[in-house]
């Protein structure tokens, strides 16, 4: 089950391991295996990355990076082959993926000996295209009628679905609005008429797809293995300026 209806789908470069992800999807419909499962899978193949670009071995640090994008795909994917979509999963996550990104880009500034505030500018802008991106997407799949366990505005605490406990979703949901929340309110302050405008273009949404986190984990593991640590970080901090570009653009045609 895909997350947008055909006519509607656009290339998403960020979501070059759906395939594999379904693959191993599938192998789990039948097994006691949930998305939680898959979940605790990826942060693990993410602690690995974390390892291994403080060892020095980038070639195994971009492997788990990969093999982290696509189980972050899996999990969605599980969630909706077994018809078991969870607040608990959605926000387990994201709050997952924030941490990460932040233990990613701390020991690639330690690797690369970079001063802390280009660490914490290549964060914040890691964050806010990940987040222009989600914006945009959520704001599609809503109004073509695709996935919604997703939503545009994260204000309130949902209700908990079938098979999951609302005391989870409240705890989960609130890391989420901790962490999320400031660069959710930066966003929409930039562009927040974009939920009323016009389906947004399926060209501009690849472009935005830039910002997806599974493009931006590819970037990290080819300039790791590139030997190009050191212009990770002020890339993540330069490549922001295309948020302002991507909103002018997006407030320009819809």
């Amino acid at each position: 089950m895909s997350k947008l209806p055909k006519e509607h789908k656009f290339i998403d470069l960020s979501d070059y391991g759906r395939h594999i992800a379904k693959v191993i999807a599938s192998s789990l419909k039948n097994t006691a295996f949930t998305p939680i499962h898959v979940t605790i899978c990826f942060i693990i193949s993410g602690l690995i990355a974390v390892y291994f670009i403080i060892q020095g071995n980038y070639w195994l640090a971009a492997f788990f990076l990969i093999l982290k994008s696509i189980l972050d795909a899996a999990d969605g994917e599980l969630a909706r082959i077994k018809k078991k979509p969870s607040y608990t999963g959605r926000y387990l996550d994201s709050v997952a993926d924030i941490i990460l990104n932040a233990l990613f880009i701390v020991s690639i500034g330690y690797i690369a000996h970079t001063p802390f505030w280009v660490c914490l500018l290549a964060f914040i802008g890691l964050q806010l295209q990940g987040t222009l991106y989600n914006y945009y997407y959520v704001i599609l799949r809503n109004k073509v009628e695709g996935d919604t366990t997703s939503r545009v505005f994260e204000h309130k605490t949902p209700i908990a679905l079938e098979g999951e406990t609302q005391k989870h979703v409240n705890i989960l949901f609130g890391f989420y609005k901790l962490l999320y929340g400031g660069f959710d309110k930066a966003i929409y302050i930039l562009d927040p008429k974009a939920n009323e405008g016009k389906t947004i273009p399926k060209w501009l949404m690849t472009s935005v797809s830039t910002f997806g986190l599974g493009f931006q984990l590819l970037i990290i593991a080819i300039l790791l293995v590139s030997e190009l640590k050191e212009y990770i970080l002020p890339f993540f901090f330069v490549y922001t300026a295309l948020v302002f570009v991507f909103i002018g653009f997006r407030k320009w045609l819809c």
